[in-house]
């Protein structure tokens, strides 16, 4: 089924229906007819929505753009400014207050403002990825250029600071701060990595981004360059991604080509490097450090932190590695402003986030939308809605080191600040959605098993630790855990969070966590009735009494 670019969303609550929603639903389908939209956008309603003072109003997404009150008169010029022209239909824009229900990440703060565009995949899928010509013809290296003969290092630093970008990588430190440091930092050889080693399960939307719009990195890395005052960068990439290794390795030829890579980079004194490094499928790599111990030519293990790789990075040297969608939002935060960007999203996290949907959902695939938007709007809207018979029991939220959070958290608004407030994280990105018939208990041994797989063995309490919290989640899962086991997953996890080397080890326990804070009824169930509530498990009872 080919995905559509839009999607109309139109209230169809009682007041709405009373002020001409079903007549306006009939004109929005006809306008599409007429602008032959009708296979490129979806059209659907929404009835548990609590803004009377907009009623009827339409919401169109991805950019999540609020319009009301729409009479049935207005269908025709909404289609054609914003779905035939692109632009917002200005005269029909709603006036912002909170918003409840589906929409209930449209909140009104002070001084939001819907998104209009996308940032990070403005022009993934709508460029030809091995051209440099189009890319050139879509704002490529405008940034860049602006850069070099506009503006100071230290501004272009100042700008991205105030933009609020915060590392999508799951972090969410500060990007413009980063660059600070490094570009503070003692030394005349410094360098920039982008780490592009995307091994989290679950996750492709930066390999959407290097497969799509390879240029936008490389301009990001060489604006990196000159912000921090370095000359080389790194583009550490995932092994399995051998697609996106060569359209890189052919965009940085081009850009060496047309001189936007390598030496005097638009007749200025900036020179700029940028070399590819592709892993060998170890997904602690991802981690910062051991990143850089790989690029040196040595194992993958994480290093003692501090020092940071701000100070001693690669080869010992100023570094600041940032990932694939952070340096994706540099471009277009350089041509528009930090005020533009912080147009997107919410005061606290500003812009755009990219994320990986699937799971027991209508539609899996990636999607980029507002920073805030909730859990239950990314269900209903993007992901046109859970299964037929499906009814939302849980969602992970950044793959298998991200927080695995219950229903009932689906309207906490999905940005650092919100998720930090709630106890959960934000992660990378990737959206696993879980109906009622998921266990939990099996959902986290399978997690562990994966975290026991991929430790790089160099730490005792990553190394033990998941080893241990795999054999007595196994045993819970087969119905021969014991009440005591809890409590020594509960130490297992705060040893391991405290002692461990790196983050693999420290958010290995966050799938044990949350099972014991949100679902610890349905591991009991295993434990003292002998029993899997969702039937997942095989419960295998003869052989622990056979121990005994």
């Amino acid at each position: 089924m080919k995905t559509k670019r839009a999607m109309i969303l139109v209230s169809t609550d009682a007041e709405s229906l009373r002020l001409g929603a079903n007549e306006l639903l009939e004109n929005l389908n006809e306008a599409l007819e007429a602008y032959q939209l009708f296979d490129e956008v979806d059209i659907a309603t929404i009835t548990d929505a609590e803004r009377s003072n907009i009623q009827p109003f339409v919401v169109v997404y991805p950019e999540a753009t609020v319009y009301g009150p729409v009479k049935p008169g207005d269908a025709r010029y909404l289609v054609e400014e914003h779905l035939y022209k692109g632009r917002v239909a200005e005269d029909l824009l709603a006036p912002p207050k909170t918003l409840t229900g589906q929409i209930g990440s449209l909140r009104a703060h002070k001084g939001y403002n819907p998104a209009e565009q996308r940032i990070v995949l403005e022009h993934a899928g709508r460029i030809d990825p091995e051209n440099i010509e189009d890319c050139i013809a879509h704002n490529g290296y405008e940034a860049l250029g602006k850069a070099l003969t506009e503006l100071s290092p230290e501004q272009i630093i100042d700008i991205v600071e105030k933009s609020g970008l915060q590392g999508r990588g799951g972090a969410g430190f500060l990007t413009g701060r980063k660059w600070k440091f490094v570009r503070a930092a003692k030394g005349e050889k410094k360098y920039v990595i982008c780490n592009a080693d995307e091994s989290e399960p679950g996750t492709f939307k930066d390999r959407i981004v290097l497969e799509g719009d390879p240029h936008i990195i490389l301009e990001a890395m060489a604006i990196a360059g000159y912000a921090v005052g370095a000359d080389e960068g790194y583009i550490y990439i995932r092994g399995e991604y051998g697609h996106a290794y060569r359209r890189l390795k052919h965009a940085i030829e081009q850009a060496e080509e047309f001189g936007f890579l390598g030496k005097n980079i638009f007749n200025t004194n900036f020179n700029f490097h940028i070399h590819l490094h592709a892993g060998a499928g170890a997904y602690v790599c991802g981690e910062e450090t051991a990143l850089i111990e790989s690029i040196e030519g040595k194992r993958g293990e994480p290093r003692p932190r501090p020092p940071y790789p701000v100070t001693r990075g690669l080869w010992d040297k100023p570094t600041t590695v940032n990932n694939v969608e952070t340096l994706a939002n540099v471009p277009a935060i350089i041509r528009n402003g930090p005020e533009w960007y912080r147009s997107f999203g919410t005061p606290s996290s500003p812009g755009t986030k990219v994320y990986t949907i699937m799971g027991n959902v209508n539609f899996s695939g990636v999607i980029e939308v507002p920073m805030g938007i909730t859990l239950r709007e990314v269900i209903n809207i993007y992901a046109k809605g859970m299964k037929p018979g499906s009814v939302l029991k849980l969602a992970q939220t950044g793959g298998s080191s991200g927080s695995i959070i219950p229903a009932a958290l689906q309207d906490v608004p999905m940005d650092f600040e919100s998720f930090r407030k709630a106890g959960v994280s934000l992660g990378s990105g990737a959206l696993l959605i879980c109906d009622q018939h998921t266990c939990i208990v099996d959902l986290v041994k399978v997690l562990l098993q994966f975290f026991r797989f991929e430790s790089c063995g160099k730490c005792t309490p990553c190394r033990v630790g998941t080893q241990r919290s795999y054999e007595i989640v196994d045993r819970i899962s087969k119905g021969q855990g014991k009440p005591e086991d809890l409590d020594t997953l509960q130490y297992l996890i705060a040893e391991m969070e405290r002692a461990s080397n790196c983050g693999l080890g420290q958010t290995a326990t966050v799938p044990i966590r949350d099972m014991l804070k949100y679902f610890r009824t349905e591991v009991e169930a295993h434990i003292l009735l002998g029993s899997c509530p969702t039937g997942v498990c095989e419960m295998n009872l003869e052989l622990e009494t056979a121990k005994v």
